[in-house]
């Protein structure tokens, strides 16, 4: 099936060197050609700009602002975009070849769409192992999750938004590091999120990455993300973030979070063919938590179970007094 439907591929762009050449020729190199490409530069100066100005090609469009972070970017692109569609790419990330003509032919199926992902695969593909932890199901069961008080595991740079709608329910929120998660639950309650079951995302571990850098920070945010979930769902007034943090933060488990660590060193030093500090982070993720590390195996061999993020809605409703004052 071969539909036209124009695209905007995002690319928000923050000291991407020497990721940047690679992100954006993957996307020049798409088997569909009816797209173009955004890219804000946010306030980098490590010649990001420089390379994007070098790139002669009609389809990309360089914007370049004074540094105003990823969330204010995002929103600054659902704006900027001039059609119905804009896809998330990041800067250290790549697309595979026909990541826009197969997107372009869900479209076609499901046009009143909210949103579609993909799967994805850490990159590189031949010195990486697994796919990023991804729920999968139908609209309607990705729906029946976040009603159910969890949060979905998608692939931001997997996604495409439709504008209209993505504008609708209030575009991203300044929750840093997991500004997406919390989009992902307002777009599932309202609109269709339709997964494109393969992959066509390489996802990239590497140590100036935000999953890097504010990994604590990220868990944090993404358990006060899910707070706001269960209090749209209960009709109560939830509390600012510094009112509720030392709540959630009783909730991340030290043995855990170093478990999720080391699995994340492991495919940067594949990435680096540094194979014996490779082995050596899985053997770290195994002893800081069994647990952790087999039910990630088992989310790789049975992806078709119950994916998703959060603690027991339980956890938060046992101790509503304290949460919703």
């Amino acid at each position: 099936m071969q539909c036209c439907c124009a695209i905007t591929i995002g690319l928000p762009v923050y000291h991407a060197m020497p990721y940047l050449p690679e992100a954006v020729e993957s996307l020049l190199a798409q088997t569909a050609d009816n797209f173009h490409i955004l890219a804000i530069v946010d306030g980098s100066t490590d010649g990001s700009l420089e390379y994007l100005q070098s790139v002669r090609d009609p389809r990309l469009r360089v914007i370049s602002q004074p540094h105003a972070g990823l969330t204010a970017t995002l929103n600054r692109m659902l704006h900027e975009a001039d059609t119905p569609w804009l896809v998330r790419q990041d800067a250290d990330d790549i697309s595979y070849p026909n990541r826009i003509e197969r997107l372009q032919e869900a479209i076609a199926l499901h046009p009143d769409a909210g949103m579609f992902y993909s799967l994805a695969e850490y990159h590189p593909r031949k010195r990486s192992l697994g796919l990023f932890r991804c729920t999968r199901g139908t609209p309607q069961q990705l729906r029946k999750v976040v009603e159910a008080g969890y949060l979905l595991s998608i692939c931001h740079p997997s996604v495409a938004l439709n504008v209209q709608k993505t504008l609708a329910i209030g575009g991203y929120r300044s929750f840093s590091h997991a500004e997406d998660a919390d989009l992902w639950w307002r777009m599932a309650l309202r609109y269709d999120i339709h997964l494109i079951p393969e992959a066509l995302v390489g996802f990239r571990h590497n140590t100036g990455s935000i999953s890097s850098q504010h990994s604590y920070t990220q868990e944090l945010h993404g358990l006060y993300i899910q707070y706001l979930l269960l209090s749209h769902l209960s009709g109560r007034t939830p509390q600012p973030l510094a009112a509720v943090a030392h709540l959630l933060q009783s909730q991340i488990s030290d043995r855990r979070f170093a478990a999720k660590q080391q699995l994340r060193n492991l495919n940067m030093h594949l990435a680096a063919k540094r194979y014996t500090r490779a082995a050596a982070s899985l053997v770290r993720s195994f002893a800081s938590s069994p647990a952790y590390l087999l039910g990630r195996i088992k989310d790789e061999l049975l992806p078709h179970g119950r994916i998703a993020n959060g603690t027991s809605p339980d956890f938060f409703y046992c101790r509503s007094e304290a949460f919703w004052p």
